[in-house]
């Protein structure tokens, strides 16, 4: 039970973070950038996060008390190409404040 618990936070925590920063990322660095708000980029770089994640999502299942398995990887890939398509609505809509 404790098992499951921790590596659903692990999951969770790495998922919210990945879309989080992926937005920012893209409101705030790749505004002008007019090749990163072509409708299959988050495609690719969902696929890119979830294909580095893999061999990081294996190393840290060797932990005692974290069981993850591809779905964790599936879970940060998926979350990273939602930021990314996110950040890019932001853009087109006007929605994004400047952070200095």
């Amino acid at each position: 039970m404790i098992t499951f618990l921790l590596s659903s936070a692990v999951v969770l925590v790495g998922a919210i973070m990945g879309y989080g920063t992926a937005r920012r990322f893209v409101r705030d660095r790749l505004r002008f950038v007019d090749g990163a708000h072509k409708p299959a980029v988050p495609w690719v770089v969902g696929a890119a996060a979830f294909l580095v994640a893999l061999p990081i999502v294996n190393l840290v299942s060797w932990l005692p008390l974290i069981h993850l398995g591809g779905g964790a990887a599936a879970a940060l890939g998926a979350s990273v190409g939602f930021g990314v398509k996110a950040g890019s609505r932001d853009i087109r809509e006007g929605r994004y404040e400047l952070h200095s």
